[in-house]
């Protein structure tokens, strides 16, 4: 019978504990820094994800969330919140780490779509019945009415309803000071400013303040899913696109060694099923077919972009919502 020789067995001894003694490999995370509203559209969106990335590498990853107003998301991200990717609701919030060093300056070529992998608009969500008659932007400005909109220096949502409804004015063939009186209006008739979307929707419906609630129609479609008949939706005869761009954050990817993972997943975005899922939260696809798919759930709207009103976003963001901007001086003298 043969034996192993003792140096053999101390070698194979030393090996093993020296295995034991390795960690396991620690699975990949990854976080996602968006907007607070969309929630549980990213909710549904991950699990899909986490599958189709295991299928493809092996590789088991977890994605985490992060949600708030999308400026101070952004600000969190640029303060060093170490996101992966961050997904916003307008591009100067990407910008903001663009400028901070963090994101890169060409992250609107690296996706589809100017990397806005979907869209919505902003529209009315009204008390059942419409008791004070809503029906487009110039009642929001009425006496009498309340409206719940977050507040445009720290929420996308709140910028957008701001936009809309200059944008309107002038689309109806208002000029530059009928547009300011229209918004004027209608922040003076806005009783408090939640931080962002989520907090204006909370207002509205469970502390029951305001008559009406301006805000995405992906909120106000997933708030009569959720809340049931409580509420009417009221679209306006026009209203803004309201892209929701996403990028990888550079600095971060590097630094985790995470850019393969967190690239994969900002693309899964416009596979078919993760445009599917986006239809299915009430967003507005870029996928056409998918887009008819869901056709019924879209109601077709006149709509006007960023650009098309206000030059680009960077400009309207000088001029309205920089400290010392329209905004402020509306807000300021509305009393």
């Amino acid at each position: 019978m043969s034996t192993i020789p003792i140096r053999l067995v101390s070698l194979l001894a030393s090996a093993t504990l020296a295995a034991a003694a390795l960690p396991a490999r620690a699975d990949t995370a990854i976080l996602n820094a968006g907007y607070d509203v969309t929630r549980e559209l990213y909710r549904e969106l991950n699990p899909g994800f986490v599958a189709s990335w295991k299928q493809a590498s092996g590789e088991t990853v977890t994605v985490n969330q992060s949600h708030g107003g999308s400026s101070k998301q952004a600000r969190a991200v640029a303060d060093g919140l170490d996101a992966d990717v961050v997904t916003m609701n307008q591009e100067t919030d990407i910008d903001i780490l663009v400028h901070k060093g963090v994101v890169a300056q060409d992250w609107k070529k690296r996706l589809p779509d100017n990397a806005a992998p979907y869209y919505s608009t902003i529209v009315f969500l009204v008390r059942k019945g419409n008791p004070k008659r809503i029906a487009d932007w110039d009642d929001l400005g009425r006496a009498g009415v309340q409206v719940i909109v977050p507040n445009p220096k720290t929420s996308g949502n709140g910028r957008y309803t701001y936009l809309a409804a200059w944008g309107a004015a002038l689309r109806k063939g208002g000029g530059e000071a009928q547009a300011r009186e229209a918004v004027a209006r209608l922040f003076r008739n806005v009783p408090v400013l939640d931080t962002g979307g989520r907090g204006a929707t909370t207002t509205f419906t469970q502390r029951q303040l305001g008559d009406v609630l301006a805000t995405f129609e992906s909120e106000v479609l997933q708030i009569r899913k959720e809340l049931g008949d409580g509420f009417d939706v009221v679209y306006p005869s026009q209203s803004i696109v309201a892209e929701a761009p996403v990028a990888v954050v550079d600095k971060v990817v590097d630094k985790r060694g995470t850019r393969k993972v967190a690239t994969a997943y900002l693309q899964y975005l416009w596979s078919d099923a993760g445009q599917d899922v986006i239809a299915r939260q009430f967003y507005r696809p870029r996928s056409a077919a998918v887009l008819r798919a869901h056709a019924a759930q879209f109601r077709p709207l006149q709509l006007f972009t960023v650009s098309e009103v206000f030059g680009s976003w960077a400009q309207a963001q000088a001029r309205h919502f920089a400290d010392g901007g329209e905004f402020d001086k509306i807000y300021q003298a509305r009393q």
